[in-house]
């Protein structure tokens, strides 16, 4: 009997779910203002972006002048939040810009090094909540032409980035402190909520219209953008859980509309707008508003069902939670590359991409700690990117040792828990079928594409199988199977043959 590889048909069948996650009994709301569409964007541009596997994060801005640090004083706050922090007064931070003069800085070399750490897409702040604009914007003084370094950092990153393969996207701060007509509205309570028709963010007519001039520059400054810089791939947006933004669903729409419609192909994630009843990320009916989920901030799903059958990234620092660059990283845990690997293969495994934050100095460094990190991650992705690329959720169960990624019909088990025994047993899917069985076809070390030994004779895969049906392999470890400290990964490709066919299931395991 011929057999045939049907791996890819399984895991069709596991992924049905995602295309009915969102379908509730209850009757739908009509809505003019949540999600355009249901289910993933399946053009080009996004199969691209579900590709990517590894990003960088780049916060860059005035806050890096002061680090944390002022007149002696250290925040343990967020340092791009520094303006906030109490330890500096507003006139004092809004001048700092007249110091900020990043000689050392190198787009260049910044994006030679995101292209070793092997990263496919990076984010740069173009403007943080302090409203400081890293770009020439015509619409304000307060900008990167008004320092002494005077020259375009946006278009300098978005060249180099460019030139070295990597798809660049443009965060953008709704909220502006330096803006007069920003306003965050008055605080949402309870009863907003449940009254949101009602809901007024203003306190008066002159916050009122205070606003409107800030809703045109914000529209002016995001064309100016994606006029400036037409090479880039999407808007990250941030700040906008505001009472008077999410109040503007309407306007914030059009918006939203007009952009695309300027640039073909234009990705947003899940923070640009509320729906008409205040609702982000996913509306009254909850489906995903705009095109993957950005709720993963600092952490990753538990299991594939948390996503929703939604595309989504996890953005994730390096310290505990500093974004911007700070001068003291002894306030908190600091990730080990080991650490980072582990949630770059967590969020593959469970369909998502993964972005590390850099926090530049005031002068253009990338902190060594970082550079080691890069170094190091790039090492491991040199070897074992092909897990990593375009590799997805996988039909085995989530076991102790690691992760499993699938490209294809090919499974990928990202071993962090090295058993002592050297004995690496891996579950294995019964089938749907009572007379069929899987049986590993191949096993490698990606490494080296050595083949590995299944425990048995060497010749044959010796299994056993459960009440329930599943299949139990143990794969034989080396000694020195990895470098000390650091994950492996192993190769493996599974067919269904019949069991009652012994010429068959020899012809498979030998």
């Amino acid at each position: 009997m011929k057999t045939k590889i049907i791996l890819i048909a399984f895991l069709s069948a596991c992924w049905i779910w995602q295309g009915t996650a969102q379908t509730d009994e209850k009757e739908r709301i009509p809505l003019k203002h949540g999600a355009h569409y249901t289910g993933k964007r399946t053009d080009a541009d996004m199969k691209r972006w579900r590709e990517y596997g590894l990003g960088q994060f780049i916060h860059w801005g005035v806050y890096a002048i002061p680090g944390g640090q002022w007149k002696g004083k250290t925040s343990t706050y967020a340092a791009e939040w520094f303006r906030s922090s109490g330890l500096i007064t507003k006139n004092e931070y809004d001048n700092l810009y007249k110091e900020f003069n990043p000689v050392a800085f190198n787009a260049e070399q910044w994006a030679k090094q995101a292209k070793q750490m092997g990263a496919r897409y990076m984010i740069f702040t173009t403007k943080h909540h302090d409203g400081f604009c890293l770009w020439p914007s015509k619409y304000t003084g307060y900008t990167i032409a008004n320092t002494p370094y005077k020259k375009d950092i946006v278009k300098e990153l978005v060249d180099a980035y460019t030139a070295e393969g990597i798809d660049v996207y443009l965060y953008f701060s709704i909220i502006d402190w330096n803006h007069p007509g920003y306003q965050a509205g008055k605080g949402i309570t309870s009863e907003d909520r449940k009254n949101w028709e009602n809901y007024n963010p203003f306190r008066n007519e002159k916050e009122k219209a205070g606003y409107e001039t800030f809703k045109e520059f914000t529209r002016n400054q995001l064309i100016e953008l994606l006029t400036n810089y037409p090479k880039v791939k999407g808007l990250w947006f941030d700040g906008s859980w505001d009472g008077a933004w999410m109040k503007e669903a309407a306007w914030v729409d059009v918006l939203g509309e007009e952009l695309r419609a300027m640039h073909p192909g234009l990705i947003i994630g899940s923070r640009f707008r509320a729906d008409e009843n205040g609702n982000r990320h996913v509306d009254t009916n909850g489906d995903l508003i705009d095109d993957y989920d950005q709720r993963f901030e600092r952490s990753l799903p538990s299991t594939l069902t948390e996503t929703e059958g939604n595309d989504w990234d996890c953005v994730m620092t390096i310290p505990e939670n500093q974004w911007g660059y700070h001068r003291d990283w002894s306030l908190s845990y600091v990730k080990t590359p080991y650490d980072l690997i582990e949630m770059l293969v967590k969020a593959n495994s469970l369909d998502g991409n993964f972005v590390i934050n850099f926090g530049p100095d005031g002068k253009g460094n990338i902190r060594k700690e970082e550079t080691e990190i890069a170094r190091e991650i790039g090492n491991w992705m040199t070897v074992n990117r092909d897990a990593i690329y375009g590799a997805h959720h996988s039909a085995l169960e989530k076991q102790d040792w690691g992760y499993s990624t699938q490209k294809g019909d090919t499974i990928y088990l990202s071993v962090f828990n090295k058993p002592m025994n050297n004995l690496l047993r891996v579950k294995i899917p019964r089938s749907k079928n009572k007379d069929m069985i899987f049986v590993i076809e191949k096993v490698e070390f990606l490494s080296t594409r050595e083949p590995a030994l299944v425990k048995g004779d060497g010749k044959a895969n010796t299994y056993y199988r459960d009440k329930s049906g599943f299949s139990y392999y143990d794969i034989i470890l080396p000694e020195k199977v990895q470098k000390a400290g650091q994950p492996f990964v192993i190769v493996i490709r599974l067919k269904e043959i019949n069991k009652n066919n012994q010429e068959a299931y020899q012809q498979a395991i030998t």
